[in-house]
């Protein structure tokens, strides 16, 4: 099945996952800002999975606590591996888009902790995957969608469960929590394309909450 999104009202993905179209255009001059001075500090680089593949996205983030894969295993870090100084701090428009869209789905108290920065340029998606590194599953995840179109890939409790397709463009939210916090999810492989802020890329934000509060 695949929606049609893009719709100027919240959109039901499935339960307890929203679809907020176009939510974080009315901040994107903050955000893009304040995104490119994140990644001229904390450069986005491709991460190795434990069993030593190499992630299709480049990856980078903000705040205290960043998910982050090597070798040893998937973990949150404090310090960017790339080059050994704390994370950048999570600019305060980033923070408060997060806990708005939390807010606007019904999701609150939010108080994210970090974000993952996942640049996917053309031809490179990712595979369906769970997030289940946090401690306090309570928290939803926020991820807000920058740059070129994709599908959003959302599965169930089980990695063989039937996949929907959400097409999600520059500017969506998602919010999931509750009983879909720990859904299978993926991103459908990058078109090729130019975006007028961001060029010949995707790039995705998600909040999360990664240590108990």
């Amino acid at each position: 099945m695949q929606l049609r999104l893009g719709l100027p009202h919240p959109t039901q993905v499935r339960e307890g996952m929203i679809l907020l179209p176009g939510f974080a255009l009315k901040r994107q001059k903050e955000l893009l800002a304040s995104l490119q001075d994140i990644l001229a500090k904390a450069p986005p680089s491709v991460r190795l999975t434990p069993g030593g593949r190499s992630m299709g996205a480049r990856m980078s983030g903000c705040g205290t606590w960043v998910w982050h894969t090597d070798r040893k295993g998937y973990r949150y870090v404090e310090c960017d591996p790339q080059t050994g100084r704390k994370w950048p701090e999570m600019p305060g428009v980033f923070c408060d888009l997060a806990q708005k869209a939390a807010l606007e789905c019904g999701f609150f108290p939010f108080e994210p902790d970090g974000c993952l920065i996942n640049v996917y340029d053309p031809g490179i998606g990712m595979s369906l995957h769970q997030d289940i590194n946090e401690e306090d599953f309570s928290h939803p995840i926020v991820s807000v969608s920058l740059g070129l179109p994709t599908h959003f890939l959302v599965g169930g409790q089980k990695r063989l469960d039937s996949v929907r397709k959400v097409w999600v463009q520059h500017g969506d939210v998602i919010v999931f929590g509750g009983v879909a916090r720990c859904l299978f999810h993926g991103v459908e492989k990058i078109g090729d394309g130019i975006h007028p802020d961001l060029g010949a890329c995707r790039v995705n934000l998600t909040f999360r909450r990664a240590k108990r509060v």
